[in-house]
C-alpha cells in the first residue's frame, strides 16, 4: 500500500477510507483468547453447553476478542501515513457491542476518518468511526470511535 500524505489524510475527514477483508472467527481463536485473558466462560469455550443453554446455537466470541481484531484489520486495510514513525492506540471515545459474533462467522471493519489534528509536538491525533460487520447479519458486532496518535519519524525543530 502506498503511503498517504497528511494533506490527503486531512482531505478524507468524514469519508469512508477503507473496508477490511473478511476474517473468520474460529473456535481456536476464541480458545486462545480465553487462555490469554483467563475468561473461559462456557458461552465462549463449551460448544455443546452453549448450544443447549444460550440463544446463540453455539459459542460466541468474546466482545474484546472482536475488538482486538481491529488492529490486524487496520494494518490490512489502511495505508500508512508518509513520514510516520509509529501509531499508538489511545482508546475509545465510545464503544458499543451490538451483536454477538457466533463462532465460524466472518467479520470485517469499515473505517470512516472522523478527525485529524496536528499537535504542536508534530504528533497527529487521528480518530476513526469503526463498524465491525458480521457477514449476513442485519446489525454490526460493534461500533466505536477509536482515538490514535501518530508520531513523526523525525521530531520537528
Amino acid at each position: 500500500m502506498e503511503p498517504v500524505t497528511l494533506d490527503q489524510l486531512q482531505a478524507s475527514v468524514g469519508k469512508e477510507i477503507g473496508v477490511s477483508p473478511w476474517r473468520e472467527v474460529t473456535q481456536h481463536m476464541i480458545d486462545l483468547f480465553a487462555d490469554a485473558t483467563d475468561d473461559h466462560q462456557f458461552i465462549h469455550c463449551d460448544p455443546e453447553r452453549a448450544a443447549r443453554e444460550t440463544p446463540f446455537g453455539g459459542t460466541i466470541a468474546h466482545g474484546f476478542l472482536t475488538l482486538s481484531l481491529l488492529s490486524a484489520m487496520t494494518y490490512e486495510t489502511l495505508p500508512p501515513l508518509a513520514g510516520a514513525g509509529m501509531a499508538i492506540n489511545q482508546g475509545f471515545d465510545s464503544l458499543r457491542f451490538l451483536t454477538p459474533v457466533k463462532t465460524g462467522s466472518r467479520i470485517r471493519t469499515r473505517f470512516v476518518l472522523a478527525e485529524t489534528k496536528v499537535r504542536p509536538s508534530g504528533w497527529i491525533h487521528v480518530s476513526y468511526d469503526v463498524t465491525i460487520e458480521i457477514e449476513k447479519a442485519p446489525k454490526p458486532a460493534l461500533v466505536a470511535r477509536w482515538a490514535t496518535v501518530i508520531a513523526p519519524k523525525e521530531r520537528p525543530e
